[in-house]
């Protein structure tokens, strides 16, 4: 399989030496440049997909009527935000 290029990109010459310096050890910049295009398309990749399952789980509760208050979920996420700060607040464990 034939590989293409992606367009380069012009940054300010301070911009390109924050990157430069970030470079791990051995890494070329076109390498990083291809790590982060990879990574941003997965990202949104997962952000379509998170989107489409939250609008098919809305689209579910309002077929069936199946909902959960609001207020109930907030209380709860409440609790185990109050108890998880009060194990690490507790000295030896």
């Amino acid at each position: 399989m034939k590989t293409a290029t992606i367009p380069s990109v012009r940054v300010e010459p301070e911009f390109r030496a924050l990157v430069e310096a970030v470079l791990a050890d051995g890494e070329t910049l076109s390498e990083f440049v291809e790590a982060s295009v990879r990574a941003a398309v997965e990202r949104r990749r997962l952000e379509v997909e998170f989107v489409a399952r939250g609008l098919r789980s809305r689209d579910d509760a309002r077929r069936t009527g199946d909902y959960v208050d609001a207020d109930l979920v907030l209380d709860g996420l409440q609790r185990k935000l109050d108890a998880a700060r009060a194990r690490l607040a507790t000295p030896g464990k």
